[in-house]
């Protein structure tokens, strides 16, 4: 059975593109293409496609608006094509918080060359949306309100660090988890597959939210307690030491399971240069990046801990982490918070035995 996709874009041109590329595949089709929300609606019900690819701008009818009385109405996985501008990359985290699986940029159409990688993202995206678990996201996460215990022991907080990675469904997952977090819990380094000028905005976005401090890294930043350094869409971010400081750096190395930035180039960092003082976590996404470089944390003495499949989006990442024995433990991301605070605590009481 093909893959059903319905595409939404008021440009009759990209429309054309998205139809060659997606049928170009042969395991999915287009069932159909709408100029506007409108016209969409209807050929849903026609139909009944497995995956929807929705323009976040468009004429009549707001996106947004569209992607909200569609998840809410009728639920399905949409991967949302986004212009690279400020703007665009706002309207992308409000889609990806509103039930979006994923997003991909507009195509460029004056580089040719560049079509047939496009392709392949575009098709990789289409096929991880088609298995995903939706969802809705219309109603507040009932587990965000929990507040967690603050360090008591400030050394603790000051040595210790907690490091993430998430690929796709990761924008929220990240969001659920950090929002629970006290203000001056250990520093965190994060790795999510987003593209060059969206992370930027994702930073913004956690900042806001939380009670600890997130930006997007530029690298030479000292990890401090309550904070966050997000990986940028154009560089891999990595760990380093200087003197007794923990640093970040990047650097535009090449991609590693055809990501940059890679979570398992920022894991083998946490691995080498924190050792025991690192928690990792690895959330919902797809693919294997992050299982080898936390397996390599578990062996340095880090403790690990997974998202649990049921409350994934796509139990990719962590499934194969899982399998590779790199985890100490597997929890519903709501819990996950609370599971690594709890350790941090379990590490302070050890330190202050006699």
């Amino acid at each position: 059975m093909k893959i059903k996709v319905l595409i939404v874009d008021d440009s009759a041109l990209i429309r054309g593109v998205m139809t060659e590329i997606i049928n170009s595949q042969p395991d999915m089709e287009v069932v159909g293409a709408a100029p506007d929300p409108l016209v969409a609606r209807d050929l849903i019900k026609q139909t009944n496609p497995d995956v929807l690819t929705l323009d976040v701008e468009m004429p009549k009818m707001d996106g947004l608006d569209f992607l909200e009385r569609l998840m809410r109405l009728r639920p399905m996985p949409v991967v949302m094509v986004s212009s690279l501008t400020e703007r665009g990359s706002d309207i992308t985290m409000r889609a990806l918080e509103l039930g979006a699986v994923d997003f991909v940029t507009k195509p460029k159409m004056s580089i040719q060359s560049g079509m047939l990688e496009y392709t392949e993202l575009i098709a990789d995206k289409i096929r991880v949306a088609a298995r995903a678990k939706i969802k809705t996201r219309s109603l507040p996460n009932a587990h965000g309100s929990i507040a967690l215990a603050s360090v008591r022991n400030p050394f603790i907080s000051s040595e210790k660090l907690i490091i993430i990675g998430a690929s796709t469904g990761g924008t929220e997952a990240i969001k659920d988890f950090l929002v629970q977090l006290p203000s001056d819990c250990p520093g965190i380094l994060i790795t999510q597959h987003m593209p060059e000028g969206f992370t930027r905005s994702f930073a913004n976005r956690l900042d806001k939210l939380c009670k600890i401090s997130v930006i997007e890294s530029e690298g030479g930043e000292r990890v401090l307690p309550g904070h966050a350094y997000l990986a940028p869409g154009h560089s891999h971010l990595t760990l380093v030491r200087s003197g007794a400081n923990y640093m970040t750096k990047i650097d535009q190395g090449e991609p590693v399971n055809r990501h940059r930035p890679s979570v398992d180039v920022l894991f083998r960092s946490a691995a080498l240069n924190a050792g025991k003082n690192a928690v990792g976590v690895i959330l919902t996404g797809m693919g294997k990046d992050g299982a080898a470089g936390m397996l390599e944390m578990k062996n340095a003495g880090a403790y690990n801990l997974a998202q649990d499949e049921a409350t994934c989006v796509v139990f990719g990442m962590p499934k194969e982490a899982i399998a590779m024995g790199g985890t100490h433990e597997v929890a519903p991301l709501h819990e996950l918070p609370g599971r690594v605070m709890s350790f941090f605590a379990s590490q302070g009481n050890r330190a202050m035995r006699v």
